[in-house]
């Protein structure tokens, strides 16, 4: 069936934003089919992403439509799978693969600490340490304890952001060319 790339996305970060569409614009020549997943449907205000209740409903309306899209695309079946996922989507991208027992590669963006209950293996992510959304610590610790590659942005907000241009373009670029080598590695997560 080939190789296929996931994008499970965050509830504001959609595939048009920079990490997520430079992301899947490499797996794409690194030969992998897209796959688009869609929160738009969500229902969501930022407050909401603070709220330990509103998340766990705005995850189980997440993994609504990822059992829903995936269920038909049958992603299991491909030679090589790949999830790319951002803040809310790097938890629904591990509790489908562990609900699967999926072999899959991931790359995380921004995870959120929920995304470390599922965690089955390893993989590559990128965290601000300036992220109000995410506990930088407790993701490093997570990171350190599944076998995940963790690369800190200093300065970084939950859109990996330091409000420096021309800083971002370059831990754009940098995030970038490690993904690549992380892909040609045949990394497994």
């Amino acid at each position: 069936m080939g190789k296929i790339a996931v994008l499970f996305p965050g509830v504001g970060y959609h595939k048009d934003r920079p990490l997520l569409y430079y992301n899947m614009r490499i797996a794409e020549e690194e030969g992998y089919q897209p796959l688009y997943l869609d929160f738009s449907k969500l229902r969501w205000e930022k407050k909401d992403l603070t709220d330990p209740q509103r998340m766990k409903e705005l995850f189980a309306q997440a993994m609504e439509e990822v059992r829903a899209v995936l269920e038909e695309q049958e992603p299991g079946a491909a030679d090589e799978l790949l999830f790319i996922s951002k803040s809310i989507g790097t938890v629904a991208a591990n509790c489908y693969a562990s609900e699967k027992q999926l072999k899959v590669k991931q790359i995380y963006f921004s995870p959120v600490v929920p995304f470390g209950s599922f965690v089955v293996s390893g993989g590559i992510a990128f965290c601000g340490d300036a992220d109000p959304l995410a506990d930088y610590p407790a993701v490093e610790e997570i990171c350190g304890k599944m076998n995940i590659e963790m690369h800190r942005i200093r300065g970084g907000n939950h859109s990996l952001e330091t409000g420096d241009t021309t800083k971002d373009l370059e831990n754009l670029s940098g995030i970038m060319e490690r993904v690549r080598a992380f892909l040609k590695e045949g990394a497994e997560a």
